[in-house]
């Protein structure tokens, strides 16, 4: 592999509870001359699948409980917003708030497994006022009918990464992460290869999806409406894979 494609698609327009995700990314692959070639990586952005799968929660339905009434006077933010990031929570990992800001922030286990700000509950890139977006029920099962619908269309096996936007312990900025595969390997093991020196490497293992994720939001902007990225030319095999390949279990936590 010398070289790859990275290309953001265009001609997404904006999802709806209930629209046919996979026929309008078809779509936009023929209508930009992207039509899907065997060896392809599709990533696509978290918030279309959460959109089209009605994962928008309206703040008038929402009852804040006892606790996150207790973390919203806390953190000084709305307790029904704080309510929606419990429910998709497993465990609070940190609650704080640093100095001089108005609110704080909710460190969470996602009933994924993730661990990200406020259990990766939402409030932006989508219409709605008075309104949070929760991830999908199962991002791996989101991904897999995405790409059994791209290869009965198009006769091809593509693999398909949901990705989203997280924070990063201990360094500035966020990237994006998979938090959704289908067929593509989650990471790629070097153990028992042997380095540039002949040395052979004990505990390399490249983060693949994570690595896509990454280099997806190279070519997408927040207000670009631009929520797939094709890659092209990558050498990789297809593989069973799941978001729960990249998480780490809390036997090997180092950090807590």
């Amino acid at each position: 592999m010398s070289s790859i494609a990275i290309t953001a698609i265009p001609g997404i327009p904006d999802i709806g509870q209930g629209d046919d995700l996979a026929a309008i990314i078809g779509d936009a692959l023929l209508a930009s001359g992207n039509a899907p070639e065997a060896g392809d990586i599709l990533c696509i952005a978290q918030k279309v699948f959460s959109k089209a799968e009605g994962c928008i929660i309206p703040l008038s339905s929402v009852t804040p409980g006892a606790e996150a009434i207790r973390y919203g006077e806390e953190l000084g933010k709305d307790p029904r917003k704080v309510e929606v990031v419990l429910s998709e929570s497993s465990e609070v990992v940190k609650a704080f708030r640093h100095p001089g800001k108005e609110t704080g922030t909710l460190i969470c286990r996602h009933r994924l497994g993730f661990i990200s700000a406020n259990a990766a509950v939402d409030e932006s890139n989508f219409e709605q006022q008075e309104a949070v977006m929760t991830l999908p029920q199962d991002p791996d099962r989101s991904v897999q009918l995405m790409q059994e619908a791209l290869l009965a269309r198009f006769d091809c096996r593509i693999g398909v990464v949901m990705t989203d936007t997280f924070g990063r312990p201990w360094r500035i900025g966020q990237v994006n992460v998979a938090i959704g595969l289908s067929g593509v390997p989650a990471t790629l093991r070097e153990q028992g290869n042997l380095d540039a020196w002949g040395r052979p490497l004990t505990v390399t293992e490249a983060a693949f999806g994570d690595e896509l994720a990454a280099a997806s939001g190279l070519v997408v902007k927040k207000a670009g409406k631009t929520p797939v990225v094709l890659f092209r030319g990558l050498d990789w095999s297809p593989t069973p894979s799941s978001h729960k390949d990249l998480l780490r279990v809390k036997q090997e936590d180092m950090f807590r």
